[in-house]
């Protein structure tokens, strides 16, 4: 199975945090799925770090390619299908990062790894 992780899941497998469910854990573990971190994650990411509200033990030119390698992660473009499923996308959610997600979910036919409790407004398939 293919699936696109939120950002948050991503920092929380990547931490070993345990805010992360067992089953979406246990589906980032199976080796038959094929994962997928946004480049809208990453750039996310990116800014918290800047705005220091995120901070990691190691540079994030070190530690985000190491785990996306270690954890066999892909990274997901932003494309212009995407784009094209953003702007019909209704406004039940307002962060920009999190409506670029879910537009690549529907758009891709992914399911997405996220306890964010607006995504349920969306055509897309949760798991948590």
């Amino acid at each position: 199975m293919q699936i696109l992780l939120d950002t948050h899941a991503f920092i929380w497998f990547i931490e070993g945090n345990n805010r992360l469910s067992s089953t979406a854990r246990d589906s980032i573990l199976k080796p038959e799925n094929q994962l997928y971190l946004s480049i809208a994650s990453l750039w996310e990411i990116a800014i918290k770090l800047n705005l220091d509200r995120l901070s990691f033990a190691e540079p994030f030119e070190q530690l985000i390619p190491h785990q996306m390698k270690l954890n066999s992660i892909h990274s997901l473009p932003i494309s212009l299908l995407h784009l094209n499923q953003l702007i019909d996308l209704p406004f039940h959610h307002r962060d920009p990062f999190d409506r670029l997600l879910i537009a690549q979910a529907i758009s891709e036919k992914l399911p997405i790894i996220t306890r964010d409790k607006s995504f349920p407004d969306y055509e897309v398939e949760l798991i948590w």
